[in-house]
């Protein structure tokens, strides 16, 4: 086969589904000619990989796109309406998000001061906060010391602890909880005698098993109507995502 021919099957090649040009029947020597005119086109314009990447990448994304939104319709009640889960924000809101949180987390404490402008400055955000400890001992005991918080004293009271933790450097065992408890005016016995509690293993399990249903492995996630963001996105962003979600997604 000449090279001309082979340029011809080549392109012909590239208009039609892969099924539709049958290669098997070349012979050695004409397969190695077809590589090398394949090579000298991409070589020769290389834009078209370049195309076919920006193809598989937008596919992909709208693949994951609408795999999420088949996820949060699935899992809706525990994703938003779990009494476990901690409520801020306008709890009338007509935008919700959720936010899968670890203490310990480097974006998640990067995330947090854009968060609480992105709530405070719209006034009509509905903010859910999923304790989702990953990053070893130390962030199970700090989700531990939130839970037992809200449990024992309510949910200005683990307000309070969650803004502290989110900050905290130190490590969280009695005698630090008993400090921040202090500096928060807060009953520390009450905390600790919680910490414990079989409830905090339970909600602890639920949302591990949420997030494995969710297919969420990182922290921040961030639920937004029908979006999920996994990672943390600066404050433009999460104001974009919250004004598509106004406008229909």
């Amino acid at each position: 086969m000449k090279a001309l021919s082979l340029a011809a099957v080549f392109a012909a090649g590239l208009a039609l589904p892969a099924a539709a040009l049958d290669l098997s029947s070349l012979t050695d020597d004409e397969r190695a000619a077809f590589r090398d005119e394949v090579r000298a086109y991409l070589l020769e314009k290389p834009e078209v990989l370049m195309e076919a990447i920006a193809v598989l990448e937008s596919r992909q994304e709208q693949a994951q796109v609408a795999n999420d939104a088949t996820l949060i319709a699935a899992n809706a009640a525990d994703l938003f309406e779990s009494e476990a889960d901690w409520v801020g924000g306008n709890p009338e809101g007509d935008v919700t998000i959720v936010e899968f949180v670890d203490y310990r987390c480097t974006y998640c404490r990067k995330a947090y001061p854009e968060v609480n402008e992105l709530i405070e400055s719209d006034g009509n955000i509905r903010l859910v906060l999923k304790e989702f400890p990953i990053l070893g001992e130390q962030s199970v005991a700090s989700s531990r010391m939130a839970l037992a918080t809200k449990l024992a004293l309510g949910d200005d009271a683990y307000e309070k602890v969650h803004d502290a933790l989110i900050t905290f450097r130190g490590e969280v065992n009695p005698l630090s909880v008993k400090a921040l408890a202090s500096d928060l005016d807060l009953d520390a016995e009450a905390i600790l005698a919680k910490m414990d509690a079989p409830e905090i293993d339970a909600i602890l399990a639920q949302n591990h098993a949420l997030a494995q249903r969710m297919q969420i492995s990182g922290t921040p996630t961030f639920v937004v109507g029908e979006q999920m963001l996994r990672g943390y996105l600066p404050l433009a962003g999460m104001r974009n995502v919250v004004a598509e979600e106004r406008d229909g997604g």
